[in-house]
């Protein structure tokens, strides 16, 4: 009850988080500048009152300015739409229609020079803009000084030319960064999805082979004692429970991802699980002491290669030699079994899902792996990792001492 109501509470806040961010504002949208075509109801208000001349030509011009303005306003907020040659053809047409009602009415026709900006903003980008907005602003305030609308309503004019036409895509180029953005941090949440889950199919199939195959073993042993050696079979079955409680454990560490393998203790496991199976185990180490993350690596090479030799073998032998400098550190297993066809030479990861999994994640280490065939007989599993994290002082430590007793070669 107690684990449900805590998926219920977990579920709750995955689902008001997903309630935040539909709430979160969009960026701008094409109906935001519409309001801005009400700068014009000057030059509307004087098309009414009788006071522009030509007023079936006056009212042509505003009903294609205004036509124009939407459609290049709603197709500069498409990219696609905006970056076609439609979109400038366009932009041309508003520039000019603008310039014909500036030049012959004046006053308050000279307005839509800020809204030509507007659309300016929303369609160039860059040096584009540039260009456009000074040259715009230019020749709204020459124009303003040649109808002769007062001392410093030109450079208004000017001012207001440019700084619409900059502010409007300074507006829609920091939204489009925004969407950018948040785009990316989806596909880097997905991404980080897809990896957990890889990282634990991977976990789940190099625990879960290894320890059945295990369980396999010291069960046909068992099966094997009964008969004649009771005790023997107890201690083997005494074995198989010790193997089931460690694997729940182990798994439910790696459903939370903070399983660290130790290289001693997969080599103590290789030893049982070598032994049960008739196979004799020998170890050669020397080099300096390794970083965790390392021994775990190592501890993953080691656990797939027993559960290979238990599993397809046939071996009486298997050899674990563990030698490094302070810079890498070396891993080869071999065994004396049948091996895989002579004629296939060694090559990265070959085999099933362990071996690739495995040569995935010590490359993301740094390191690689090798498998195939040995030079007389049997199967060659050579690990080969960067030596992270090791601290100098152990290292100094470990010169000093000498070779330690693992150096030896003897049995597991």
């Amino acid at each position: 009850m107690a684990r449900n109501r805590a998926g219920t509470r977990t579920g709750t806040r995955r689902e008001g988080r997903r309630r935040c961010d539909d709430r979160r504002p969009g960026p701008p949208g094409p109906y935001t500048l519409l309001p801005w075509l009400l700068m014009g109801m000057g030059a509307f208000s004087n098309l009414f009152q009788g006071e522009t001349p030509n007023p079936w030509l006056g009212g042509l011009g505003l009903f294609t300015f205004n036509s124009l303005y939407i459609s290049v306003v709603f197709r500069g907020f498409d990219k696609r739409k905006r970056e076609s040659p439609v979109s400038y053809w366009l932009l041309t047409a508003m520039a000019a229609v603008t310039f014909g009602l500036a030049i012959s009415y004046g006053g308050s026709w000279l307005l839509f020079f800020p809204l030509l900006s507007l659309a300016c903003g929303t369609v160039l980008r860059h040096r584009q803009l540039a260009v456009g907005l000074l040259s715009l602003a230019v020749v709204a305030s020459l124009i303003a000084v040649w109808r002769g609308n007062g001392g410093s309503d030109p450079w208004a004019i000017g001012y207001g030319t440019f700084i619409s036409g900059a502010v409007t895509a300074a507006i829609l180029t920091l939204a489009d960064t925004v969407m950018e953005l948040r785009a990316t941090r989806q596909e880097l949440a997905r991404t980080a999805v897809e990896k957990e889950r890889l990282r634990f199919s991977r976990d789940l199939h190099d625990l879960l082979g290894h320890t059945l195959s295990v369980i396999v073993v010291k069960s046909e042993a068992a099966r094997r004692l009964a008969p004649r050696d009771m005790d023997a079979a107890l201690v083997q079955v005494a074995d198989i429970e010790s193997v089931g409680r460690q694997a729940l454990t182990e798994i439910r560490e790696a459903v939370t991802g903070y399983r660290e393998g130790s290289l001693a203790t997969e080599l103590d496991r290789a030893r049982s699980a070598l032994t049960a199976a008739g196979i004799e185990p020998v170890l050669r180490r020397s080099g300096p002491p390794l970083a965790p993350q390392t021994e775990a690596l190592l501890g993953w090479v080691v656990r797939e290669a027993v559960t290979n030799a238990v599993r397809h073998s046939n071996a009486t032998t298997c050899s674990f030699v563990v030698d490094g400098t302070s810079a890498r550190v070396r891993l080869t297993v071999t065994d004396d079994g049948c091996g895989p066809d002579r004629d296939t030479p060694a090559t990265p990861g070959i085999g099933g899902t362990g071996l690739t999994g495995l040569t995935e994640r010590l490359a993301a280490a740094g390191g690689s792996l090798r498998a195939g065939p040995g030079p007389e007989r049997g199967f060659v599993l050579t690990a080969e990792l960067p030596v992270d994290g090791t601290d100098p002082a152990d290292e100094d430590a470990a010169a000093c001492a000498g070779p330690s007793p693992e150096s030896l070669s003897g049995d597991l």
